[in-house]
């Protein structure tokens, strides 16, 4: 099968490849996918890097957890019914070494759901990090009908799914943009009021948004960098979840406000989301899917043979859309 892998840990164009490997087998609970979209996410290019120093212990790695296709064979276990159902992947590349930039990949049954008629294989192709990773911040404490979130970087990959469950559940959202064209897809994708965070009053630009009052959760991209705000904007018994902490990799935590305000500090990852949590966030998406509910921005469509320059683009932060491969 064609595929892409690396070896060892470096710069994209320094290792990763492209070329023939064997097709993988389906075992027991498993379903063979023929894929014909990959998505590249931070998590992929950090992993090859070298976030994961043992990743490579047991030989080469096929990158990317998030993948679309149609199942072309089951193991054991399996409603052969399945066959030739369109599936999204999702969680392809975690504590395995063979993910979704190839044109197959095996996977157990349960992380290759259903993909509408109605959606792309690009589409199915963003729907496993940015989009489960959305709707853990947003729901893992309960139903957010009446409450006022925050959504920090709001027109970036999480943040925009982030607005979208959030709004759509009858939350109020205050998003954080920058720039004019981040504002427009905040307001679109569902926000009530954007501010921007880089202002020096950032704080006070939130409480103006949400009218005098504090905010009952923050859906949080940047959580060493933001911290002394998100403790100044939340409630007492408020919620931080939080994804990502790029500029600030190891904040120093303000203990004693946050213990006086009862701030609960979530961290989200879906590698280690509980499975009933990914079950409902599967049928939520499902469901959103069908009704065509959920916006999409797809920024970049390569072949699979441009998978450096791929790389490259999701590590600049060149674009603030999702950066897919396609698999021919």
């Amino acid at each position: 099968m064609h595929a892409a892998w690396f070896e060892s840990f470096g710069t994209a164009e320094a290792v990763l490849r492209v070329g023939d490997l064997e097709q993988p087998t389906v075992e027991a609970q498993q379903v063979l996918v023929r894929l014909y979209a990959s998505g590249i996410n931070p998590s992929d290019v950090k992993k090859r890097a070298g976030s994961f120093p043992n990743l490579l212990d047991e030989g080469l790695v096929i990158p990317n957890s998030d993948g679309a296709g149609i199942i072309e064979a089951v193991g054991e276990g399996v409603s052969p019914d399945r066959v030739g159902e369109r599936v999204w992947v999702y969680q392809a590349q975690y504590a395995r070494r063979f993910g979704t930039a190839a044109e197959y990949v095996s996977v157990v049954d349960s992380r290759a759901p259903r993909l509408p008629d109605n959606e792309s294989f690009n589409v199915g192709a963003c729907l496993g990090i940015p989009v489960m990773t959305a709707h853990r911040a947003v729901f893992a404490d309960g139903p957010v009908d009446g409450q006022t979130i925050l959504v920090t970087g709001g027109a970036g990959r999480v943040g925009h799914y982030a607005i979208q469950w959030a709004s759509q559940a009858g939350a109020r959202v205050i998003a954080t943009a920058s720039n004019e064209t981040d504002v427009a897809d905040c307001l679109q994708a569902g926000a009530a009021v954007v501010v921007n965070h880089r202002a020096e009053n950032f704080s006070d630009a939130v409480l103006d948004a949400a009218d005098g009052k504090l905010v009952d959760r923050i859906v949080e991209v940047e959580f060493g960098a933001n911290l002394a705000t998100a403790v100044e904007v939340l409630q007492t018994g408020g919620t931080i979840a939080t994804y990502s902490s790029t500029i600030d990799p190891e904040p120093k935590l303000p203990f004693f406000k946050m213990m006086y305000k009862d701030i609960t500090t979530r961290f989200v990852i879906v590698y280690a989301m509980p499975e009933a949590a990914k079950i409902q966030a599967i049928a939520d998406i499902e469901e959103a899917l069908g009704n065509d509910r959920l916006q999409h921005r797809i920024a970049k469509t390569l072949p699979l043979n441009d998978i450096i320059s791929g790389n490259q683009i999701v590590e600049k932060s060149a674009t603030r859309g999702a950066v897919v491969l396609s698999i021919d």
